[in-house]
């Protein structure tokens, strides 16, 4: 079997876990009548979960990350007691997840990016779905964390050299300081608003290896896997190619004289 056909498996075989996991969760909510959470789901499990989640007609569940604009976030199922109140949610999230905020010491602030944080808590042995967001700023950062790892962390993390000199503290959910990173604006120039084409513009290749890429199953489209390399991209689209980045379709400026059209992409 070759690599991709290893791949392949692999990520079937992770889904195939990934679904017994939820329904999982679904089923205890319905046993035993109180809430159940996940750890932190990336966007492209978040899709997933919601599919099982409306198959199954499951409508009293959030997914919360710590912070409005957060990418990774747990999925909190509640039973039907419990009302969709955003000051009763907020107290239930309170108990699962915290924040770990970091202040550099002079001399290594603006030197440290998101690698170099999620690197440190890999190398202290823990989990990635145990991390949520890490929001960098050029002071340090605040590191959105289940509660159950919050004490180790504290305990452990000023152990690493890099963080010997820094102030580490654990801070309320409502203390997260977030500032939208800004976005490059890009504009392609495509025959058609076809996937392929799209996304051979956006990672600079060729159709054909634009394709493979596909193929590859390396290319989301509004965080869900898309092998259709003929699907029709419309304006506000999300589109990820792993190992090159997210673009968001903004709008389709218009035509060329050679009948090709341009776009305007917005880049992470």
């Amino acid at each position: 079997m070759d690599k991709l056909n290893e791949l392949t498996k692999q990520q079937k075989d992770d889904e195939k876990i990934f679904v017994a996991k939820i329904v999982d969760k679904i089923k205890s909510v319905q046993a035993k009548n109180r809430y159940e959470n996940t750890d932190f789901l990336d966007m492209v499990q978040q899709e997933k979960a919601k599919e099982i989640l409306n198959k199954r007609r499951i409508e009293n569940y959030q997914f919360w990350g710590g912070f409005n604009e957060s990418e990774r976030k747990e999925l909190f199922i509640f039973p039907d007691y419990i009302e969709q109140s955003n000051d009763e949610y907020m107290d239930i999230y309170k108990q699962q997840m915290s924040c770990i905020h970091i202040v550099l010491p002079k001399e290594n602030r603006g030197m440290y990016e998101h690698r170099n944080y999620l690197g440190a808590l890999m190398k202290l042995g823990l989990k990635r779905e145990k991390i949520g967001d890490i929001i960098v700023n050029n002071d340090g950062a605040d590191i959105v964390i289940s509660k159950e790892i919050s004490k180790f962390i504290l305990n452990n993390l000023r152990l690493l050299t890099r963080f010997q000199k820094a102030q580490i503290e654990e801070i309320g959910l409502e203390q997260i300081h977030y500032i939208e990173k800004e976005k490059e604006i890009i504009k392609i120039n495509v025959p058609s608003t076809r996937l392929d084409c799209i996304v051979g513009e956006l990672a600079r290749c060729s159709r054909n290896e634009a394709n493979d890429i596909i193929k590859q199953e390396r290319v989301l489209v509004n965080f869900k896997l898309e092998l259709r390399n003929s699907l029709t991209i419309s304006e506000d689209s999300i589109i990820t190619i792993r190992g090159k980045g997210r673009f968001k379709i903004d709008k389709i400026l218009g035509e060329t004289r050679s009948g090709r059209l341009n776009v305007q992409v917005s880049k992470w």
